[in-house]
């Protein structure tokens, strides 16, 4: 079978194009049908590419970072069962080779690494590479095949910097904690101990579950550069104390690095200071934007801004603030809560003010409806898909509980966590952020407690939660302690009144009050 071609596919509905964020393959790997072979971020959400088909990965044709449009050929495979043909290119690869060989002596180590003179690289690290100024043809490669890793460059890197540096002044402490397992590695450092956690794994592909991901992050590590703790599937997986033992690790290094360059004869009084900067701060994050850079907008954050720009600048806001005292809804969530762990769900207040919502909405159309500026008509929506907003590393992105008017408490929770879960690890589909007809937005999850929020256009109101904070009230005459939360609520002045927007609100806060009442919605 001949070479195939593998083109961006169409990823999502309307979508033209897509950021190639991170290759899972590089060439030479064996792949099969359905495995995941890069992540391409839309305007709408991070979407795995699955191959087409058995094969040999030949060559990778887009770069991580590059905005692919749909159609266009982003990587080659050769198909399995073409074993007379891969022999055929073996053969003339091997010839190649060695007459390479037998030219020059430049090319001997090049035919030892099996690679036919070809560098095997993943994108990411060819662009390690030219960002520290190495050249990968000089490079031995470590991994699979004579792949090489970001180690390998790393290591190429340093060993320049020795030679031209080493024999004057005091070598730079770097914080990154590769560096600083590099030269572990290398055995420079007289306090350098060895601790098999601080030696960076180098891994292509690490399986982790989200949080473990987040939690490596957060730790400002590499998941692809912890140890594994197990196998599973044939891949690497790591769990979190994984992370946090190679994170401490890391710190454990760094510090020894900065003693032993503080113990240098001829450190001077920079040296000094770094060391100190190096011992007292925490590692700053492996990657990612920091002040003075310029960060491009694109993808999902163009995507947010053009939402909220046409909603701010189509629709005349009003927000209507207000208080509702939900004291006895913290006491009922309280009890009702190990009741829905006992079954497998995690309650929050969500799903209570999902309740309400409906049932209010029920009550005022108006604000369930759209505006249908061609045709001008105000479409009053029969269904309530209730949209709820999320927080991810990417944006705001709002995941869709349909048809919320017709389940239960525990099943609004339970859909809700898995579809909000879904977008902080940007693995929800397209099709479940659409056809919302009110969204909810939840500010006090950070502390606040008044917003005005944006309109999540088509829809025409929104409603912003803030912290339930204890707060005085009167009480029978009596000033007591009670359980306030606030509620902001933004609406389009063209469809719905001040009036409608503040009876909405009241009837939202009266069931709230007694949430008794949300048993009979």
């Amino acid at each position: 079978m001949a070479l195939k071609e593998f083109k961006l596919p169409d990823v999502g509905e309307g979508v033209a194009e897509g950021e190639l964020v991170t290759w899972h393959v590089a060439p030479g790997d064996e792949v099969t049908e359905d495995q995941v072979l890069a992540e391409v971020e839309t305007d709408k959400a991070l979407v795995d590419v699955p191959s087409p088909f058995d094969g040999t990965v030949k060559e990778l044709l887009a770069e991580e970072g590059e905005v692919v449009p749909v159609g266009d050929v982003i990587i080659t495979i050769q198909e399995d069962g073409d074993d007379e043909e891969a022999a055929e290119a073996a053969d003339a690869d091997a010839e190649a080779a060695g007459s390479e060989s037998a030219e020059g002596d430049d090319g001997a180590s090049d035919d030892e690494s099996g690679s036919g003179g070809r560098v095997f690289a993943p994108p990411s690290v060819r662009r390690l590479a030219r960002e520290l100024g190495v050249d990968l043809d000089a490079v031995d490669g470590s991994g699979p095949s004579g792949r090489v890793t970001e180690g390998d460059v790393r290591a190429a890197a340093d060993d320049d910097g020795d030679e031209d540096d080493e024999p004057s002044g005091p070598r730079t402490v770097q914080t990154n904690g590769k560096s600083a397992t590099a030269k572990r590695d290398e055995g420079t450092s007289a306090s350098a101990s060895s601790s098999a956690p601080t030696e960076s794994a180098d891994r292509e592909q690490t399986l982790a579950a989200p949080a473990t991901r987040a939690l490596a992050k957060e730790e400002g590590v590499d998941i692809d550069a912890v140890p594994a703790t197990e196998m599973r599937d044939g891949e690497a997986f790591v769990s979190p104390e994984a992370v946090q033992e190679y994170a401490q690790a890391q710190r454990e290094a760094q510090a020894a690095d900065a003693e032993a360059v503080s113990a240098e004869a001829d450190a001077g009084t920079a040296t000094a200071e770094a060391t100190v900067d190096a011992a007292s701060e925490p590692a700053p994050p492996e990657a990612g934007p920091g002040a003075g850079e310029r960060v491009p907008y694109k993808g999902v954050r163009k995507a947010i801004g053009d939402q909220m720009q046409r909603s701010k600048y189509t629709a005349p806001h009003v927000t209507h603030h207000d208080e509702v005292d939900v004291t006895e809804l913290v006491e009922l969530r309280e009890q009702l809560k190990p009741v829905a762990e006992e079954r497998g769900s995690r309650l929050t207040y969500m799903p209570f003010v999902m309740k309400a919502v409906v049932a209010a909405l029920k009550g005022f159309p108006y604000l369930n409806s759209q505006l249908d500026e061609e045709n001008e008509e105000i479409v009053l929506r029969d269904e309530y898909n209730i949209g709820v907003a999320a927080a991810t590393d990417a944006g705001l992105l709002v995941p869709v509980v349909h048809d919320a008017d017709r389940k239960g408490m525990l099943e609004l929770a339970d859909e809700m966590n898995e579809k909000v879960e879904k977008a902080r690890n940007r693995k929800i589909a397209p099709e479940e952020m659409r056809g919302g007809t009110f969204t909810i937005t939840n500010v006090g999850g950070i502390g606040g407690e008044y917003a005005t929020p944006i309109i999540n256009y088509p829809e025409v109101a929104i409603l912003a939660l803030g912290a339930i904070k204890e707060k005085p009230r009167v009480v029978d005459g009596e000033v007591v302690p009670r359980n306030v939360l606030t509620l902001s609520l933004s609406f389009d002045h063209r469809v719905v009144d001040g009036a409608q927007g503040a009876r909405f609100t009241n009837r939202v806060k009266e069931l709230l009050e007694d949430p008794k009442l949300l048993v009979l919605e």
